[in-house]
Formats: C-alpha cells, sequence, structure tokens
C-alpha cells in the first residue's frame, strides 16, 4: 500500500509541475504580447493588449496557486483531504484564485466591450459569477465553521502539518 501511495505522491508532484510549467509559458506569452503592444505605440489598441496581457497573467497565477496547493497538500503535507479544516484550507485557496481570475477576465471582457458592445453581457456575467461564487464560498465557510467545531482534533492535526511546510 506504501507504494501505491507514493505512487500517487509522484504523480501529484508530476501534476504539480506540469501546472508551474504552464504558469511559465503563459508568463512568456503574456511578456511577450505586452512587449509587442508597447512597441506598436502607446494608445488604446496597447492598453487592450496590456490588459489582454493581465488576463493571461491571471491565469498564470491560478495555474501556480493550483501547482503550489497540489504539491504542499499532497506531496510535502501528504494531507488525505478528508477532514473539513483540511476540506475548508484546499478550496479557499482554491477559491481566491479562481475568483481573481474571473473578476479579471470579467474586466478584460467590460474593457473589450467598448468597441464590441456584444461583450458587455459576456462580462456582466463574468462578474456577476464573481459574486456568486463569493456568497458560495461564505456560506460554504460558514457551515464548515461548525462542522470544524465538532472535531477539533481535526484542526490541531492541521496546524501540527503546517509545520512541515516551515522547515
Amino acid at each position: 500500500m506504501k507504494t501505491i501511495l507514493s505512487l500517487y505522491a509522484a504523480l501529484h508532484a508530476l501534476t504539480a509541475f506540469a501546472f508551474a510549467a504552464a504558469a511559465v509559458v503563459l508568463i512568456a506569452v503574456a511578456g511577450h504580447a505586452g512587449l509587442v503592444a508597447v512597441m506598436q505605440g502607446i494608445d488604446i489598441a496597447t492598453a487592450e493588449a496590456v490588459i489582454e496581457a493581465v488576463g493571461l497573467l491571471a491565469a498564470a497565477v491560478v495555474a501556480l496557486q493550483i501547482s503550489q496547493t497540489v504539491l504542499e497538500e499532497e506531496v510535502v503535507r501528504d494531507a488525505h483531504i478528508g477532514a473539513p479544516t483540511r476540506v475548508r484550507r484546499f478550496l479557499s485557496r482554491f477559491m481566491v484564485v479562481i475568483v481573481v481570475a474571473v473578476a479579471v477576465e470579467g474586466l478584460v471582457a467590460i474593457f473589450k466591450a467598448r468597441e464590441t458592445p456584444e461583450l458587455m453581457l459576456y462580462g456582466a456575467a463574468l462578474l456577476g459569477a464573481v459574486g456568486l461564487l463569493m456568497a458560495g464560498w461564505g456560506v460554504f465557510i460558514r457551515l464548515n465553521r461548525y462542522a470544524e467545531e465538532l472535531e477539533p482534533e481535526a484542526m490541531q492535526e492541521a496546524k501540527s502539518e503546517d509545520i512541515k511546510l516551515k522547515e
């Protein structure tokens, strides 16, 4: 059984590396797009291209955060998500990144809607989705807090696992 668990840890590490590699590619593409836009002059088209690059950078941050979360939770801590504290921590880290990425994408769409008004609905829907995600996340955290109170030992165990990350 330990061999199988080691295999899972190796696969999680490989997945984390793949997300990190994707983030590096997105950062490079965003940097190139921004540089090309600035070299063509400073105008509204440049601003739109830079905002597009910011959207790519937001996607890179999402990929990096997923990479870091998977690496810390599944490889370093070797924490199998089951306790309410672990679920809340894992999902909260993930949700922060998703909410920010969707919000940035919504702002990019709103900015593009100046030229293409049909995109305004898309941007507004994305920003509405951010609101719904935040509300749902808040409800989840509130309900999860009640579950954590039923299992105080799980909170202590999760805190003790944090020491692994500081070493």
